[in-house]
Protein backbone atom coordinates (compact mmCIF):
# COMPACT_ATOMS: atom_id res chain seq x y z
CA UNK A 1 0.00 0.00 0.00
CA UNK A 2 1.29 3.78 -0.85
CA UNK A 3 3.32 4.99 2.81
CA UNK A 4 0.73 8.15 2.33
CA UNK A 5 -2.44 6.75 1.96
CA UNK A 6 -3.06 6.76 5.74
CA UNK A 7 -0.91 9.03 7.44
CA UNK A 8 1.20 8.43 10.24
CA UNK A 9 0.23 10.08 13.73
CA UNK A 10 3.36 11.55 16.08
CA UNK A 11 4.60 9.15 18.39
CA UNK A 12 3.81 9.10 22.09
CA UNK A 13 6.19 9.82 24.78
CA UNK A 14 7.70 6.50 26.27
CA UNK A 15 5.68 7.35 29.31
CA UNK A 16 2.15 6.72 27.56
CA UNK A 17 0.70 3.49 28.05
CA UNK A 18 1.66 1.18 24.59
CA UNK A 19 -1.40 0.84 22.58
CA UNK A 20 -2.63 -3.02 21.51
CA UNK A 21 -4.36 -4.39 18.55
CA UNK A 22 -5.83 -7.35 18.98
CA UNK A 23 -6.77 -8.72 15.97
CA UNK A 24 -9.25 -11.50 15.71
CA UNK A 25 -8.05 -13.47 12.98
CA UNK A 26 -10.92 -16.36 11.96
CA UNK A 27 -13.63 -15.48 9.58
CA UNK A 28 -15.74 -18.90 10.10
CA UNK A 29 -19.36 -19.33 10.38
CA UNK A 30 -19.50 -20.74 14.34
CA UNK A 31 -15.95 -19.57 14.93
CA UNK A 32 -14.37 -19.97 18.67
CA UNK A 33 -11.75 -17.07 18.10
CA UNK A 34 -13.79 -14.11 19.53
CA UNK A 35 -14.15 -15.73 23.25
CA UNK A 36 -9.88 -16.46 22.92
CA UNK A 37 -10.07 -12.87 21.85
CA UNK A 38 -12.25 -11.46 24.36
CA UNK A 39 -9.83 -13.77 27.00
CA UNK A 40 -6.89 -11.74 25.84
CA UNK A 41 -8.22 -8.22 25.23
CA UNK A 42 -9.74 -8.77 29.05
CA UNK A 43 -6.18 -9.15 30.29
CA UNK A 44 -4.63 -6.52 28.18
CA UNK A 45 -7.71 -4.48 29.58
CA UNK A 46 -6.36 -4.86 32.92
CA UNK A 47 -3.18 -3.53 33.09
CA UNK A 48 -2.23 0.02 33.28
CA UNK A 49 0.86 -0.30 30.65
CA UNK A 50 -1.43 -0.87 28.17
CA UNK A 51 -4.15 0.44 25.86
CA UNK A 52 -6.99 -1.65 23.64
CA UNK A 53 -8.03 -2.25 20.16
CA UNK A 54 -9.78 -5.67 19.07
CA UNK A 55 -9.76 -5.74 15.04
CA UNK A 56 -12.44 -8.38 14.13
CA UNK A 57 -11.94 -9.25 10.42
CA UNK A 58 -15.44 -10.33 10.32
CA UNK A 59 -16.29 -6.70 11.70
CA UNK A 60 -14.44 -5.01 9.10
CA UNK A 61 -14.15 -7.28 6.37
CA UNK A 62 -11.39 -6.52 3.31
CA UNK A 63 -11.25 -7.07 -0.13
CA UNK A 64 -9.55 -10.15 -1.75
CA UNK A 65 -8.76 -8.45 -5.30
CA UNK A 66 -5.34 -6.20 -4.95
CA UNK A 67 -5.00 -3.64 -7.43
CA UNK A 68 -1.06 -3.80 -9.81
CA UNK A 69 1.71 -3.39 -8.62
CA UNK A 70 2.02 0.98 -8.88
CA UNK A 71 -1.67 1.28 -8.99
CA UNK A 72 -3.76 2.68 -6.63
CA UNK A 73 -6.88 1.06 -4.93
CA UNK A 74 -10.05 2.00 -5.97
CA UNK A 75 -12.03 4.06 -3.90
CA UNK A 76 -14.18 1.39 -2.64
CA UNK A 77 -11.31 -0.44 -1.63
CA UNK A 78 -9.77 2.48 0.22
CA UNK A 79 -13.10 2.52 1.83
CA UNK A 80 -12.87 -0.71 2.95
CA UNK A 81 -9.10 -0.20 4.41
CA UNK A 82 -10.21 2.64 6.25
CA UNK A 83 -11.59 0.91 8.93
CA UNK A 84 -9.03 -1.13 9.73
CA UNK A 85 -5.69 0.43 7.99
CA UNK A 86 -5.51 3.60 10.53
CA UNK A 87 -6.15 1.18 13.69
CA UNK A 88 -2.76 -0.55 12.83
CA UNK A 89 -0.80 2.40 12.06
CA UNK A 90 -1.40 3.78 15.31
CA UNK A 91 -1.03 0.76 17.12
CA UNK A 92 2.43 0.01 19.37
CA UNK A 93 2.00 -3.59 18.98
CA UNK A 94 0.09 -6.46 17.64
CA UNK A 95 -1.85 -9.50 19.51
CA UNK A 96 -2.83 -11.91 16.82
CA UNK A 97 -5.93 -15.00 17.74
CA UNK A 98 -5.14 -17.60 15.29
CA UNK A 99 -6.93 -20.97 14.90
CA UNK A 100 -5.13 -23.53 12.84
CA UNK A 101 -6.30 -24.51 9.25
CA UNK A 102 -4.93 -27.32 8.11
CA UNK A 103 -1.02 -27.13 9.38
CA UNK A 104 -1.32 -23.12 8.95
CA UNK A 105 -3.10 -20.29 9.40
CA UNK A 106 -6.79 -18.48 8.31
CA UNK A 107 -6.44 -17.38 4.29
CA UNK A 108 -8.57 -13.91 6.21
CA UNK A 109 -5.62 -13.45 8.58
CA UNK A 110 -3.11 -13.76 5.72
CA UNK A 111 -4.90 -10.96 3.44
CA UNK A 112 -5.12 -8.82 5.96
CA UNK A 113 -1.38 -8.85 6.48
CA UNK A 114 -1.03 -8.92 3.18
CA UNK A 115 -2.96 -5.54 2.98
CA UNK A 116 -0.49 -3.61 4.95
CA UNK A 117 3.61 -3.07 5.15
CA UNK A 118 4.32 -0.22 6.94
CA UNK A 119 1.93 -0.54 9.60
CA UNK A 120 3.84 -3.73 10.85
CA UNK A 121 7.19 -2.32 10.60
CA UNK A 122 9.45 -2.17 13.71
CA UNK A 123 6.66 -3.36 15.81
CA UNK A 124 6.20 -6.43 18.39
CA UNK A 125 3.70 -9.49 17.05
CA UNK A 126 2.67 -11.53 19.77
CA UNK A 127 0.30 -14.42 19.22
CA UNK A 128 -2.49 -16.48 20.92
CA UNK A 129 -2.90 -20.08 19.24
CA UNK A 130 -5.74 -22.33 19.51
CA UNK A 131 -7.00 -25.69 18.29
CA UNK A 132 -6.79 -29.89 18.58
CA UNK A 133 -3.55 -31.17 19.94
CA UNK A 134 -1.11 -28.84 18.39
CA UNK A 135 -3.18 -25.73 20.10
CA UNK A 136 -2.33 -23.85 16.68
CA UNK A 137 1.22 -23.77 16.90
CA UNK A 138 2.03 -24.33 13.52
CA UNK A 139 -0.51 -21.77 12.39
CA UNK A 140 2.29 -19.46 14.05
CA UNK A 141 5.22 -20.68 12.73
CA UNK A 142 4.18 -19.78 9.92
CA UNK A 143 3.09 -16.54 10.49
CA UNK A 144 6.55 -15.67 11.78
CA UNK A 145 8.65 -15.62 8.67
CA UNK A 146 5.66 -13.36 7.11
CA UNK A 147 5.84 -11.22 9.32
CA UNK A 148 9.38 -10.44 9.21
CA UNK A 149 9.39 -10.09 5.64
CA UNK A 150 6.95 -6.99 6.44
CA UNK A 151 10.00 -6.13 9.54
CA UNK A 152 7.85 -7.17 12.30
CA UNK A 153 9.57 -8.48 15.51
CA UNK A 154 7.56 -11.45 16.68
CA UNK A 155 8.06 -12.04 20.39
CA UNK A 156 9.31 -15.61 21.43
CA UNK A 157 6.66 -16.62 23.80
CA UNK A 158 3.49 -17.70 22.86
CA UNK A 159 -0.36 -18.01 24.26
CA UNK A 160 -1.79 -21.57 23.16
CA UNK A 161 -4.81 -23.67 24.01
CA UNK A 162 -4.49 -26.77 23.62
CA UNK A 163 -7.87 -29.11 22.53
CA UNK A 164 -9.15 -25.14 23.45
CA UNK A 165 -13.22 -25.95 23.03
CA UNK A 166 -12.30 -27.50 26.47
CA UNK A 167 -10.51 -24.87 28.09
CA UNK A 168 -12.73 -22.11 28.85
CA UNK A 169 -15.10 -22.16 31.70
CA UNK A 170 -18.55 -20.20 32.73
CA UNK A 171 -18.00 -16.29 32.00
CA UNK A 172 -14.82 -17.32 29.56
CA UNK A 173 -12.24 -18.19 32.27
CA UNK A 174 -9.33 -19.80 31.51
CA UNK A 175 -7.54 -22.45 33.93
CA UNK A 176 -3.99 -20.76 36.23
CA UNK A 177 -1.38 -21.80 33.52
CA UNK A 178 -2.95 -19.73 30.99
CA UNK A 179 -3.24 -16.82 33.78
CA UNK A 180 0.66 -17.38 33.59
CA UNK A 181 1.52 -17.40 30.28
CA UNK A 182 -0.90 -14.33 29.37
CA UNK A 183 1.03 -12.11 32.32
CA UNK A 184 4.58 -13.38 30.56
CA UNK A 185 3.74 -13.05 27.48
CA UNK A 186 2.05 -9.60 27.54
CA UNK A 187 5.40 -8.35 29.98
CA UNK A 188 6.92 -9.52 26.70
CA UNK A 189 5.20 -7.64 24.41
CA UNK A 190 5.27 -4.25 26.66
CA UNK A 191 9.19 -4.53 26.65
CA UNK A 192 9.62 -4.82 23.05
CA UNK A 193 6.71 -2.30 22.84
CA UNK A 194 8.68 0.22 24.56
CA UNK A 195 12.49 -0.77 23.33
CA UNK A 196 10.92 -0.54 19.74
CA UNK A 197 9.05 2.77 20.27
CA UNK A 198 11.59 4.22 22.27
CA UNK A 199 14.24 3.43 19.33
CA UNK A 200 12.18 4.85 16.42
CA UNK A 201 11.71 8.23 18.18
CA UNK A 202 15.28 8.75 18.29
CA UNK A 203 16.31 6.89 14.58
CA UNK A 204 13.56 6.80 12.37
CA UNK A 205 13.15 3.07 11.08
CA UNK A 206 14.32 2.42 7.53
CA UNK A 207 12.90 -0.34 5.96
Amino acid sequence: MPDDLFPRPTAPTDRAPLHVAVITGSTRDGRFGPLVSDWIADRVRARADMSLDVIDLVATPLPTVMPAFGTPPPAETIALLADVSPRLTVADAFVIVTPEYNHSYPASLKNAVDWHGPEWQAKPVGFVSYGGLSGGLRAVEHLRPVLAELHAVTIRDTVSFHNAWGSFGEGGSADPAAESAAKGFLDQLTWWGHALRSAKSVHPYVA
